[in-house]
This record gives structure tokens, C-alpha cells and sequence, in this order.
């Protein structure tokens, strides 16, 4: 079973936010999940984040894998370090060309 640390959306229309829950990557986006592990408000200035920062460590350690947008909420709370960034592919042919 993989499981993932992902977004569920909650609230009304055009007013989200989210739950940060740990779920099989298989289950809708919705739908059922194993634990919830904070709430993401992207309404307010700044954004309010609220993690249990202890539970959200346990499961990366048991090789839960967080979406992109979960990542870049760890990566602010300080529980994930920045990926590298890719340099861009060069195409070889345009290369050769000039």
C-alpha cells in the first residue's frame, strides 16, 4: 500500500481550506483517510498552517510520501529540507545547430 501526505479540501465554495491527512494514494481525493495530521488556510494573510509536527515526522519516517503542494507546506514548517532544483534540459540538437 503506498501511502501519501496529501491535501482533502474543506468548506464552502470559493472559501477552501484544506485537512493534511496521511492516505492510500489509491483512495479519492476526498474520500477516506488514515489520520489527519493538520489544517492548511490559504485565505488569511500569511497562510495558517496548523501541523502535529510529531505524528507528521513518524510517518515520513515509515515512508509516507508527500504530494508536491504537501511538501512545500513541510519544507515551511521546517519538517523537510528544500528539493535541489533541476537545471533545464538543453536539447542537443539546437545546441549542435548554433
Amino acid at each position: 500500500m503506498a501511502v501519501k501526505i496529501r491535501l482533502t479540501r474543506m468548506g464552502d465554495k470559493k472559501s477552501p481550506f484544506y485537512r493534511i491527512v496521511v492516505t492510500d494514494s489509491r483512495k479519492a481525493r476526498d474520500g477516506a483517510y488514515i489520520e489527519k495530521l493538520g489544517t492548511f488556510n490559504p485565505l488569511v494573510a500569511p497562510a495558517e498552517i496548523k501541523l502535529d509536527k510529531e505524528r507528521t515526522q513518524v510517518w515520513l519516517n515509515n515512508g509516507a510520501q508527500p504530494t508536491e503542494t504537501a511538501r512545500t507546506i513541510l519544507v515551511s514548517e521546517g519538517l523537510l529540507k528544500p528539493m535541489a532544483k533541476r537545471a533545464p534540459k538543453t536539447d542537443k540538437k539546437k545546441k549542435e545547430s548554433k
